[in-house]
Formats: C-alpha cells, structure tokens, sequence
C-alpha cells in the first residue's frame, strides 16, 4: 500500500544506476546483439530500460526464453538475461549444445539477475559449455515501482526461505539495503522482527565489515528501518483485500507495478497494459480507499473532465482555442482514458464480488478474525467444499480459522482435510502437507505433558506470546462493535451509482 503524500528519498537513483550497469553489459558486446529475456524479468526490467534504451545500445531482436523452444534464430551475438534458476542454467546448455552440433558460431554471454549462484556454474561445465560462454551480474534488486514503493520482485522468496530453508536470497536482500544506503545515506536505526530479518541484519554488518566504524550518518535521506520477517503474521495476507488496489490485484493481477486490462474492461479485442503509480492522478486518489468509496470518487471526476471539455465552447478567440489546445485538451484525454479503464475495472471488480459468496465469505472472515462461530465457520467451509467453490479463496478460508484458532480441532481438522481432497483432487495432499510445515494449516494436536514446572512455564510462555488469539486480545486487533454488513451496503451504493 502506498503512503500518504509526503517528502521521500529519490528512489530513482536506483534506476539511475541499473540502467548505467545494464548499457555497460550490452556495450561489452561490440554491434548487433540478440536479447533473450526470461518472462519474469520482462516487467522489471521495463520500470528500469525501455526498449530505447536497448536499442540504443546494439540489442536488435528480444526473445522470450521459451522452455518448448529447441533453438533461436538471430545474429552472431547473444545475450541471456535470466535468474539464476539451475533449469534456465540448463535449458541454456541445450541452445548452445544444439547450435554447436549444427555448426553455428556464436558469441554467448549470460547475464544472472540479481546475482551469480555457484551452481549454475557448474551445471554449465556438467553440460560441456562452460568455456563457450562469458558471465556475469546485473544486481537489479530493489526496484522502483513507485515514489515509495521498492520491490525485491523475487516471487521465489518466501517459498525458497520459509518451506525450503535455503537462505541463498538473504545475501540478495542484505545487498539490496547495502545499495540503497550508498545512494541515500546510511540509516542510523535498524529494528528486527524475526529470524530472517535478524540474519539479513548480521549479513549486511558483516558485508560492511569496518566501514560501519565512524559513519557520518549527517546525509541520511531514512531515519529508521523496520525489517519484519513475512511469518510474523500471516492473518492478514489470507483476510480478502478491500481497497481498490488490492481488489485490482485479486481481479486482474498486479505485475511489477502493471495491470492489464482486456476486453472486458476496454471493450476492445486489444489489451491495454496500465502503469500504477502516484504519477496517475486518479489512481492516487481510488488506491486505498475502501472499494465502497471509490465510483463516487470516478463519478465526480467524469463530471469535473467533462466540464473542462466543454470550455472550449466558450473560447473566444483564436489565441485561446490554440493555448487550449497546446496546453489543456492532450492532457484531458489521456485522463479521460485513464479515467475510462478505471470505470471499466469497477465494474469487472463489482460483477465478481456481488455474484457467488463475497458477502457470506466477509462474514465469515470476520467472525474468525473475533474469535467467535467456530461451528458455523466450519460449516460454512464445508459447503464451500462440497460445492467445489474457488479453491484459492476455499484454502484462504480454511487457513484463516487454521490461524485464528491456533490449530482446528484434530476431528473436525481431519474431516475438512479428507474432504477439501477427495471434492478438489489428491494432487493437493503436498499442498495441504507444505501448509502445515510452514504452521498455516495444522490441527490442534494435544500438548505433551511437562517434565516440570519450569518447562510447563517455559510452553505457556511460548504458546501466549504466538497465540493469535492473545495477540488479538492485548492488541485490540479487532473491532467487534464493528457490524460486518457495511460492506453489503456499501457494495448496494455502488450498484446504485452504477
């Protein structure tokens, strides 16, 4: 979520920098130059270098790394833009292999985002290509999405951590905030919450070595910084979003900072491909108000733009119509269409969230974020099993109360288990097993007895302080006096408006 308008940093010196490493990559092929970019990178590396920028620099066709593609035509120079993944290492191997065989020459060069790993290396010496390529890194890791928002874009992340306990991508995130404080100034106080953000703490310490000795911390663009590991708490991530930005994200899928809109928004065959920023007007105003809020917003605006449209009736001479024309009218059309694509996702968003169970599953939500109707609740996701409703937001439901209760009982536990397999596929068991490895959906399996006080004292101590149900009574994380039908009536004003 972004923040509320103030004065940041300049993030963009970020962008300043990956672009300058990035052009001094490509110029270390002389001439023409192929790109071949994985998928995951295409966004990314678009908020950092426009295709402009790589043309400018010798690269003349782009590839999409394609996993059924055998081999790529193009010239005589080709560069690689991957992840460091060990399939990409050997699909890489395939190319060159299959290129080689067929007696083509090429000049082959592999640029790792954000880093070199070991192993790719050696899965590309195991493959007998090792000597037919160069390498290299470009640490494109915290990118700018927007005034106040910086992102790893490391979808792998929490995965690779929290379930594999593989911690290659801490060093990524430690060098990430190294980076950032080169540009910006050092940050005087750092605050840790969990294991994670400990261990990214210690590796940027010891990254930095003896510099830290003396710092000047007189040019610091950021006072604090608050390193929050993603297990701390995972209610609110499986609660569903009601702003309009994250109901955008739900309904279309937000990548790197873009959303795209098709046919049912634009009414066009061609999709329109939108960047969300602060640097959209109107976006900025709609993006965290509650989705409730937000068609009046859209409403007054089409009114207030239209108004504007209409001065050009009342221009006079021609000096006015021509300052009109220079200086006002492209400006109202491109927040005219702006505008239009915003409209048109409300009602996409609103034809979604107003059929099926929205309303039920809200209401549901609510009563185990209290605390309250577990019979109900488990009912309800019952029927919501047995009707094979969406199974994204089924296994939402059915991890919130795993949360909520610290554990559902082991009966009912095995019950919804048996029966979320047997009406959405067996497929799921390893779904269902790596959710109860990471703690999100585990039944209230009964405690072993203590050996003696100062354990059983040492087991209540844990159990209170991770207990959502403690944490939510000391915090006061719920408002029960809150009635849960104001999104019913909110969602009926919009209809209304509509």
């Amino acid at each position: 979520m972004s923040a509320p308008s103030t004065h940041f940093p300049n993030v963009q010196k970020i962008r300043d920098v990956v672009r300058n490493e990035l052009a001094t990559l490509l110029l270390s092929f002389k001439g023409k130059k192929d790109l071949v970019l994985e998928s995951d990178l295409m966004k990314p590396l678009d908020r950092i270098a426009g295709a402009s920028l790589l043309k400018q620099h010798g690269v003349d066709k782009i590839f999409k790394l394609d996993p059924s593609q055998k081999s790529i035509q193009g010239c005589d120079q080709r560069i690689y833009l991957v992840r460091p993944r060990m399939r990409t290492m050997k699909l890489i191997a395939d190319h060159i292999s299959g290129e080689k065989n067929h007696g083509t020459e090429r000049k082959y060069k592999i640029i790792m985002v954000p880093r070199k790993l070991h192993v790719c290396e050696m899965i590309l010496e195991h493959e007998g290509v090792f000597g037919d390529v160069t390498l290299d890194e470009l640490p494109l890791d915290l990118i700018p999405l927007d005034r106040d928002i910086l992102s790893l874009e490391l979808s792998e992340f929490f995965k690779t951590f929290y379930l594999e306990n593989d911690h290659v991508w801490l060093h990524t995130v430690s060098k990430s905030l190294i980076g950032l404080q080169a540009l910006i100034g050092m940050i005087p106080n750092i605050y840790c919450i969990g294991r994670g953000s400990k261990m990214v703490y210690d590796l940027m310490n010891s990254i930095l070595g003896e510099k830290l000795a003396g710092t000047d911390y007189s040019r610091n663009e950021i006072g604090n910084l608050i390193l929050i590991d993603r297990d701390v708490d995972y209610v609110t991530p499986l609660c569903s979003q009601l702003t309009y930005e994250g109901l955008l994200d739900e309904a279309f899928g937000i990548n790197s900072g873009y959303v795209e809109f098709g046919l049912d928004v634009t009414g066009k065959e061609q999709s329109v491909k939108l960047m969300l920023s602060s640097e959209d007007e109107i976006f900025e105003e709609v993006r965290n108000r509650h989705f409730s809020h937000v068609f009046s917003y859209l409403s007054n605006k089409a009114k207030s733009l239209q108004s504007d449209f209409d001065k050009r009736h009342t221009l006079k001479s021609v000096g006015d119509m021509k300052n009109y024309v220079a200086n006002e009218l492209k400006n109202l059309k491109n927040q005219k269409a702006v505008l239009a694509h915003h409209i048109g996702a409300c009602e996409v968003i609103l034809g979604k969230k107003t059929k099926g169970d929205f309303q039920e599953i809200l209401q549901a939500e609510h009563s185990m974020l209290e605390g309250s109707g577990l019979k109900d609740n488990i009912n309800y996701i019952e029927e919501l099993i047995n009707k094979q409703h969406n199974i994204t937001q089924t296994l939402r439901l059915l991890c919130l109360l795993s949360m909520t209760q610290d554990g559902i009982p082991s009966k009912e536990f095995k019950s919804l288990k048996t029966q979320f397999l047997h009406s959405y596929g067996y497929e799921h068991m390893l779904t269902c097993y790596n959710l109860k490895r990471l703690g999100i959906l585990t039944d209230q399996e009964p405690q072993a007895l203590p050996l003696n006080k100062v354990t059983a004292g040492v087991q209540a101590a844990i159990g209170k302080r991770g207990s959502y149900k403690s944490l939510c009574k000391r915090l006061a994380l719920v408002n029960t006096h809150e009635a849960t039908n104001k999104y019913t009536i909110g969602i009926c004003n919009i209809e209304k408006g509509i």
